[in-house]
């Protein structure tokens, strides 16, 4: 088992269970905190069918680590000429990218602030759900910069141009309950709830039929950028895959003998 200093890491079963977990920064995300991130959900992808990210202590992520330079290794000469893109490419982008293209589900349980690049990637989950205390805010404003980590993307596809420019022009935060209005998020539940409640999804998923399940989240990522004729060519190829599964043949038998199907994500 790897060893962290930001992170916690934890298999549950068939679930993986990842967390911020540096409470005196508030979970900011500094590099390094990115490359265990990164490294955690490599492990998760191999040992696990369904992955929780969430936060510890009193928030889910304040954002980068602005105190210790991003809090990691120095990636440019002190000299070079300032481009605070560099750590996108080499430590947020790839992170973002991996949940992305997670091969199981993705949930992402939000309690307290999540802010910056928190924001980003509190908004990667499949399935977002938020502690009543939860709040998302754009805050690159406050500092000179624009939103990252798929900050863009995630809210333009998700809330919509006019939304998406109030939270990144204004920067103001945005409470749990609103984002469960604007569709933000799936569910906003107590606090002393979140992780019992993101468990519980976590399990449904986990017992799923975790290859048809990866395939039909790829494909709604995918629908997100594609026209409708490749979203039918990307369902098409996806459904020959499931339908090669041993999930696929229990799902069918199980149907027919009117009992509880027992996926084994295989």
């Amino acid at each position: 088992m790897a060893k962290y200093e930001k992170i916690s890491y934890e298999l549950d079963g068939s679930i993986a269970v990842i967390a911020f977990d540096d409470d005196k920064t508030l979970n900011a995300c500094g590099v390094d905190t990115a490359i265990e991130l990164l490294h955690a959900f490599e492990v998760a992808a191999k040992e696990a069918r369904c992955t929780i990210l969430t936060g510890k202590g009193r928030g889910f992520c304040s954002g980068a680590n602005l105190g210790g330079m991003g809090g990691g290794p120095q990636i440019a000469h002190p000299d070079s000429v300032p481009d605070a893109g560099k750590a996108l490419d080499a430590f947020y982008n790839p992170l973002v990218t991996a949940i992305r293209e997670h091969p199981h589900p993705v949930i992402t349980a939000v309690n307290g602030a999540a802010a910056g690049v928190g924001c980003a990637i509190g908004l990667m989950g499949d399935l977002v759900i938020a502690a009543k205390s939860a709040y998302f805010l754009q805050a690159f404003r406050r500092i000179g910069l624009v939103p990252d980590g798929g900050s863009s993307y995630l809210l333009a596809k998700t809330i919509g141009r006019v939304r998406a420019m109030e939270m990144a022009l204004l920067g103001e935060k945005l409470p749990a309950e609103t984002a469960l209005q604007w569709g933000l998020v799936n569910r906003v539940v107590e606090d002393a709830e979140l992780m019992a409640v993101a468990k519980d999804f976590a399990v449904k998923l986990a017992t799923g039929p975790t290859v048809a399940l990866s395939l039909a989240r790829q494909c709604i990522w995918d629908a997100c950028d594609d026209d409708f004729g490749a979203a039918l060519h990307n369902e098409r190829v996806a459904q020959r895959t499931a339908g090669r599964t041993e999930d696929f043949r229990e799902g069918v038998t199980a149907f027919l003998q009117k009992r509880p199907a027992e996926f084994k994500g295989k």
